[in-house]
């Protein structure tokens, strides 16, 4: 095997080191990168630059060439993830700010019958999921999770659970998060299809992870709904219709979606066809997205012009860090790229026989796992994977963004501050914690391994 990649080093860039140099050069990078994280508790954002000069030195590499990929990785990334990254915290937080969150949650809780509640919840998390932050997304719903459990009677458990795999699942399968939207970048795979597919993937592993997983999880850890949350939390006095904060919420999904069918179904130079394919660029539907949450989240629930600006503006500071992580994390993908690691790693799983889905999931799991973090998993896995996705046909470029998703949900511990706050808001124990939380982001890590393989053999 190792003879069949040297024998594939004409590559200019391999052949300033050997094989075997470049493969010390990725495990050593990426040991440098986990140590920085978990042990010396390095900010994601340091801990990528770090891993990304150790992979150039030890590849041997001028270090000014590894400055300057990394910061041409920085700069493509950002410019690509992070406008929509800005964009997506704009619509969050118009969206939790009008009370359209609360509209959602108070029509589908109130619809639903006892029995029924967990799958309710499990919507609620999916819906709230789509266009927020998991970290966000985790905090607006907490006081949802408490106040339903306690007027039904249930324990926190059965009913948070679902609620969490369908937040966890928009972030770890769906744009635009940073995650997918980081790889699909890395890979160059089509949006709109990847959301299309990332949204079949999230059904059924969110009803396994959510509802089904619940009621196990309910008997190993029965814990009533606490005090946290006496009251009701202050709601506007005007809110949006659900029917128009549902609209408004899937408004940029049927934007991208639509470009994705274009593509597949209108002949290519048509009008129809440049309408749909600019209105479907992510860019543009979050933008129109946003501007149309003004009007639906804002000037309609009574807000001024002013306050509309402060919410705005309010949205920004908090996913600073997010972009900076993300765009780090792009530059440790352009140098494994530069350096030659990525295509070494792409040759041996070329020639090892394992399907290439279960190899990025493999790669995100183990990363995931040491790191904590989804979005450093998700984008680190996508840039080892990238040359591989030349490979591929669309919908398998897709699919791969898909494994790595799944692989970056992997069984959430110590390490990962979702977790803690996990643990913190239910009031449970570690031990209770890791038979609730962790063993159901596992649970919809596999279980979407699965369903993507499946759609591998069907698409």
């Amino acid at each position: 095997m190792i003879e069949s990649l040297v024998a594939a080093a004409g590559d200019p860039v391999k052949a300033v080191a050997g094989t075997g140099q470049l493969i010390t050069a990725a495990i050593v990078g990426i040991a440098v990168l986990v140590v920085a994280i978990t042990v010396f508790k390095l900010h994601p954002f340091l801990a990528l630059i770090l891993g990304s000069l150790t992979v150039g030195a030890i590849a041997g590499r001028d270090m000014l060439a590894v400055v300057d990929s990394f910061s041409s990785g920085v700069g493509d990334t950002v410019a690509g993830v992070g406008v929509l990254i800005a964009l997506g915290a704009m619509f969050g937080k118009l969206l939790a700010d009008s009370g359209g969150a609360d509209q959602i949650v108070d029509t589908i809780v109130g619809r639903s019958s006892p029995r029924m509640l967990p799958w309710s919840m499990a919507a609620i998390g999916a819906i709230i999921g789509l266009p927020m932050f998991f970290e966000i997304g985790l905090v607006l719903l907490m006081p949802v999770i408490f106040l339903v459990a306690k007027r039904a009677e249930r324990s926190i458990i059965s009913l948070g659970i679902p609620a969490l795999a369908g937040l966890s699942a928009m972030h770890g399968f769906v744009p635009p998060h940073p995650g997918p939207l980081a790889a699909i970048a890395a890979v160059d795979a089509n949006l709109g299809l990847t959301l299309g597919l990332g949204i079949i993937v999230a059904i059924p592993t969110i009803v396994v992870a959510g509802p089904v997983f619940a009621r196990f999880a309910d008997r190993w850890v029965p814990v009533p709904a606490g005090d946290l949350y006496d009251a009701s939390p202050e709601k506007r006095e005007r809110r949006p219709s659900f029917a128009v904060t549902l609209a408004t919420v899937l408004l940029p999904v049927v934007l991208m979606m639509g470009k994705a069918f274009g593509d597949i179904l209108v002949d290519d130079g048509t009008t129809l066809r440049s309408v749909l394919d600019f209105i479907g660029e992510p860019f543009v539907a979050l933008l129109i997205a946003v501007i149309v949450a003004i009007f639906t989240f804002g000037i309609s629930t009574g807000m001024t012009k002013e306050d509309v600006s402060d919410v705005l503006g309010s949205s920004l500071p908090p996913i600073a860090g997010i972009i900076l992580i993300v765009g780090a994390g792009g530059g440790f993908k352009q140098t494994l790229v530069d350096t030659g690691i990525a295509e070494v790693v792409a040759d041996f799983v070329r020639d090892s026989g394992v399907p290439v889905l279960i190899i990025a999931w493999l790669v995100a799991v183990v990363i995931r796992v040491a790191t904590g973090s989804a979005t450093v998993a998700t984008i680190t896995a996508a840039g080892i994977m990238a040359p591989i996705a030349a490979d591929l046909a669309g919908p398998e470029v897709s699919l791969l963004v898909l494994a790595i998703g799944a692989g970056s949900v992997f069984f959430s511990h110590v390490n990962d501050a979702g977790f803690w706050l996990v643990k913190e808001y239910f009031g449970l124990t570690v031990g209770q914690t890791l038979k609730s939380w962790s063993i159901m982001e596992t649970v919809l890590s596999v279980m979407g391994l699965i369903v993507v393989l499946g759609l591998d053999v069907v698409v």
